[in-house]
């Protein structure tokens, strides 16, 4: 079960630095896309905060000493909590981003976010290690 978990939070930290970069660089206008227009702050600044929220989140996953790993995994599942709304914003507003050009689409990726925060929390915690 070790090796499971270890994979895992190694697939997730890295999934959120690259993320974390696309932010930053090269899929900035898809993320700012999905900033629903309520948010308070410029959609650009949201995207750029959030892209280095990812690095730090996705750095900690892989390099937190093993007695912080469950906090991180709760923190990235909070993260995860938190952009949610996005996601929900970019199915009724019907943006199309990321290759979500259908509503189907845009609904199924509003259920790959409860996966994510399951495996943030799943691949750090205490359990069976």
């Amino acid at each position: 079960m070790g090796i499971a978990k270890t994979f895992g939070r190694w697939a997730l930290g890295s999934f959120l630095i690259t993320a974390g970069i696309a932010h930053l660089t090269f899929k900035r206008k898809a993320f700012k896309a999905q900033v629903p227009n309520w948010m308070p702050l410029k959609k650009d600044d949201i995207v750029v905060y959030s892209g280095y929220v990812e690095i730090v989140l996705g750095t900690g996953l892989l390099v937190a000493p093993k007695k912080y790993r469950a906090s991180m995994g709760k923190i990235a599942g909070l993260f995860f909590t938190a952009v949610f709304p996005g996601n929900i914003a970019q199915y009724v507003n019907k943006i199309d981003s990321f290759g979500l050009d259908t509503d189907e689409k845009r609904l199924a990726r509003l259920f790959f976010q409860p996966f994510l925060i399951w495996w943030a929390i799943n691949s750090t915690s205490n359990n069976f290690d």
